[in-house]
């Protein structure tokens, strides 16, 4: 299985996904079809888990600013990690400036809809 790297737009973020568990998605979030862009990433995903996946695997996810059909998409991405969490150790860095207030709330929310999932917060 390779590693998938998608570089950074101006509304798309840089998505790095790697068989040794280390996962990264860092930027902007407001692609003109959210579900298109994110379905190499979604499709790695499902594939990494069915027979590629580390021991660990660490998402790093450090999203400055994101829409609401990203949202939604985030939401469909952390679904995928909480099915997968019996099976793999798994956790989430949601990593946000001290002083984006939207991204930390954002961070609370997915760490309290998804409160078996390994969620932690991280200002920076």
């Amino acid at each position: 299985m390779e590693p998938l790297n998608i570089a950074a737009t101006s509304s798309t973020p840089a998505i790095h996904l790697n068989t040794t568990g280390a996962i990264s998605i860092v930027g902007k979030s407001y692609p003109e079809n959210t579900f298109e862009f994110y379905r190499p990433l979604m499709e790695w995903m499902e594939a990494y888990f069915d027979g590629n996946a580390a021991e660990q695997t660490t998402v790093n996810m450090e999203i400055v600013y994101f829409n609401s059909s990203s949202s939604k998409l985030f939401f469909d991405f952390f679904d995928l990690l909480d099915e997968q969490r019996s099976k793999h150790v798994i956790e989430v860095n949601w990593i946000f400036h001290k002083e984006n207030e939207s991204a930390l709330e954002a961070g609370k929310d997915f760490k309290e809809d998804f409160a078996e999932l390994t969620i932690n917060l991280v200002a920076k």
